[in-house]
C-alpha cells in the first residue's frame, strides 16, 4: 500500500522510467551497458516506491500512552524549554527518519487538536541542534483528557522540501491515524509532561503507530 502523497510522483516516475527503458532498448546495442542502465533505473523506481509505502499499523488506543509518531531512531531524550506553545519545561523525544524509513506521520495521542501552525525555514540537517527552531516545520498540539496537552513537531531536513500536515484546529485526532507526511530525510520532536515515564532510550528504533515511547503514571 502506498501513501496518497506519493500517487502523482509514482505515476510520473513510472512514465519517465518506461520511456527511458524503451529508448535504451532501442538505441543502445551493447548488451552489458543496456542491461546496466535498465537495472539502475529500475532500482531508482523501486526506491521511490519504498519511500512512499504506507504499511498498515495496529494501534492499541490508550489515553495513558504516547506512541511514536514516525518510524526511525530515537536521537534525543532531554528536558528542554518549549518556547512556542507551552513556554515551560517539557521532556523532548526526537525521532530521526532516514530516506529509507516510512515517512508517514501519525498522531501520537488522541484528543482535540487545539493548535496547528506551519513555519517556513531553513533546511539544516535534521540532527542539527538548531533544526528544531530554524528549519521548515509544523507544530501540532493535541489535548488529551488523561495526559493533557501533547505537542509534536514535523521538521524538514537537508533533503526534505515539503512537509504535509493534515491537522486542523478543533478537529479530533485519533491516535495512530495519519497526521501528515514528510518527503525525504527528516525528524519529529514530541514534547511530553515531565512526570511521564519514558519507555525508550537513545538509539532505539521505533515504529510509528505502535511503539510506546512514554506512559502517564
Amino acid at each position: 500500500m502506498f501513501h496518497k502523497e506519493g500517487y502523482k510522483i509514482i505515476m510520473i516516475s513510472m512514465l519517465i522510467f518506461a520511456g527511458i527503458i524503451l529508448l535504451v532498448d532501442n538505441l543502445i546495442h551493447v548488451e552489458w551497458l543496456r542491461t546496466s542502465i535498465m537495472v539502475i533505473f529500475l532500482i531508482l523506481f523501486v526506491l521511490i516506491l519504498q519511500f512512499f509505502r504506507n504499511p498498515k499499523r495496529h494501534t492499541t488506543e490508550n489515553d495513558n500512552q504516547i506512541i511514536a509518531a514516525v518510524d526511525g531512531k530515537v536521537v534525543v531524550i532531554e528536558e528542554v524549554e518549549e518556547n512556542e506553545f507551552f513556554k515551560d519545561k517539557r521532556r523532548q523525544i526526537s525521532i530521526f527518519m532516514s530516506p529509507l524509513n516510512v515517512h508517514v506521520t501519525r498522531y501520537p495521542i488522541g484528543g482535540k487538536i487545539i493548535y496547528s501552525k506551519y513555519h517556513p525555514g531553513k533546511y539544516l540537517v535534521a540532527w542539527h541542534p538548531k533544526s528544531s527552531t530554524d528549519n521548515e516545520r509544523t507544530t501540532v498540539v493535541v489535548e488529551n483528557r488523561t495526559v493533557g496537552k501533547i505537542l509534536f513537531r514535523q521538521i524538514a531536513g537537508a533533503m526534505a522540501r515539503r512537509i504535509v500536515n493534515y491537522a486542523k484546529e478543533n478537529d479530533n485526532a485519533i491516535q495512530g491515524k495519519d497526521s501528515g507526511f514528510i518527503k525525504f530525510g527528516s525528524r519529529v520532536d514530541i514534547f511530553v509532561p515531565l512526570d511521564m515515564e519514558i519507555n525508550v532510550s537513545i538509539n532505539d528504533k521505533v515504529k510509528g503507530g505502535e511503539t510506546v515511547i512514554a506512559t502517564y503514571v
